[in-house]
């Protein structure tokens, strides 16, 4: 163990800790590390070791449950932190960090009295919990043939971040009846279990450590009582709009984070040399763009605050992340071109904040679903058909 992480272990078990405060102590460890994951196209495990000693693990876990406590506002800015440091680091635990704050907010806003096993789990034995939300957004994906006392699930899950390190997946599936009518349950399949594996596919553009490999189930039994939930495919059901208000400001927070670190790095290149009004002007549009960036972001973290999610905090939230995608990747563009050739060198860091940022195009609601669902609002039509 380093000697940062003995020093959070020990911190950690003496009370409550902000993550915040955490993640500034991770970064100068996380950043050392980031480039040599990067370019090899492996997982980030040495830092998620980190991660689980420092107690970021269980941020988000309600006090009372044995948890840190941490409110969305605050998770989110964990992982601008950690982001700013290791994209990759960030992005594959904001999808275990938003997996715990919606059940975090059911228990404390809607008094699920259901999730509190999960949420005990997670602060005890410190599980990572993984998102296939990336192959089951509104369709959902994979089988469900039903069984005496149960399901049998056999499925290939995409874009699976973490994969390597998660404890379970939370995921669903998709069962016809014999009418040809199709429902998805929901579900958290044991990434123990024999019967589902990781298969290494993780070969991309950018945010490289994040292992978001496939995960393929083959013929897993989820027992009746294990089922969280169950809805007809294909349509919005009313959970999405607390998946959709809690976890994308999470998300989008990585993005963000990336983006304020290569405006630091492209200053830096910069300014050995000396200003002309050319690269003025080039820092002021990177300015101009990060700070629209971080409004966008604010505006979802105020969506989140209203503690009422609805249609109206899905749409401000996804004009929110579209709106960061777009100047976020517009400020790195920037930061590129302002720190002229040196930026162009990979042992720099900011190509790989290049890359890392095009991430940021793929998470739903992609723009052109995004657009339409603020226009369906605008003219006060139905929007559970756009997805």
């Amino acid at each position: 163990m380093t000697s940062t992480a003995s020093h959070l272990t020990q911190r950690s078990a003496l009370a409550p800790q902000n993550p915040v405060e955490i993640a500034r102590d991770l970064a100068p460890v996380l950043a050392e590390r980031t480039s040599r994951f990067d370019e090899t196209d492996t997982f980030v495990a040495q830092n998620y070791a980190l991660l689980k000693d420092s107690g970021l693990v269980e941020a988000g876990v309600p006090q009372e449950l044995g948890g840190g406590g941490a409110e969305i506002a605050e998770l989110a800015d964990m992982l601008r932190v950690l982001a700013q440091a290791c994209g990759s680091t960030a992005l594959a635990f904001s999808m275990h960090t938003h997996q715990v704050a919606i059940p975090a907010w059911r228990w404390r806003h809607q008094k699920v009295a259901a999730v509190e096993p999960l949420l005990k789990r997670v602060a005890a034995e410190r599980l990572i919990l993984l998102s296939s939300g990336g192959s089951d957004w509104i369709g959902g994906s994979g089988r469900a043939v039903k069984v005496d006392g149960g399901y049998r699930i056999s499925a290939r899950k995409v874009f699976t971040s973490g994969a390597e390190a998660g404890d379970l997946l939370m995921t669903g599936a998709v069962v016809e009846a014999e009418d040809g009518s199709q429902a998805v349950i929901h579900f958290a399949a044991p990434m123990k279990a024999a019967e589902v594996k990781v298969v290494d596919t993780w070969r991309t553009l950018g945010m490289r450590g994040t292992g978001s490999h496939d995960v393929v189930i083959e013929d897993l039994f989820i027992p009746d009582a294990n089922v969280a939930f169950s809805r007809k495919a294909g349509e919005w059901h009313p959970v999405f709009q607390i998946i959709a208000t809690i976890a994308f400001p999470l998300i989008y927070a990585v993005y963000l984070g990336v983006a304020e670190s290569a405006r630091d790095v492209a200053l830096s290149l910069a300014k050995r040399r000396p200003p002309t009004a050319h690269s003025l002007e080039l820092a002021g549009r990177m300015e101009t763009a990060l700070r629209a960036a971080q409004l966008a972001h604010r505006w979802m973290l105020e969506a989140v605050a209203r503690n009422a999610p609805s249609a109206d905090t899905v749409n401000e939230v996804m004009i929110g992340r579209s709106l960061v995608a777009e100047h976020a990747i517009r400020a790195v563009e920037l930061a590129l071109e302002l720190s002229g050739g040196a930026g162009f060198y990979r042992c720099n860091g900011l190509e790989r904040r290049f890359r890392d940022i095009q991430g940021a195009r793929f998470h739903p609601l992609q723009a052109g679903p995004q657009a339409q669902y603020a226009g369906a609002m605008a003219f006060g039509q139905p929007v559970a058909t756009i997805f």
